[in-house]
């Protein structure tokens, strides 16, 4: 396992409470979802390369996202009620 360094952060009350429920939604932990922010951040800002193969990563776990769900073309209101089978 790679070495991690660690350090104190201090954050705003509310920043630290929006944190916490998002890291809940996400099911990692809060430390977790800070690194995985940071990371996100510095790869999109070019101050960090990407792991090569890696679609997202967070903190020592490899987390792939789901496939975005199609879009379905929206419903002619003319034939709404009608069974097209």
């Amino acid at each position: 396992m790679a070495s991690r360094d660690s350090f104190l952060l201090r954050l705003d009350p509310e920043v630290l409470a929006a944190l916490r429920r998002w890291s809940e939604d996400e099911m990692r932990s809060l430390n977790s979802q800070i690194e995985y922010l940071l990371r996100r951040s510095l790869q999109q800002e070019g101050r960090l390369k990407s792991r090569a193969g890696n679609k997202e990563v967070s903190g020592n776990r490899r987390r792939q996202l789901p496939p975005e769900p199609e879009l379905l073309p929206p419903k002619d209101p003319e034939n709404a009620g009608e069974d097209v089978t």
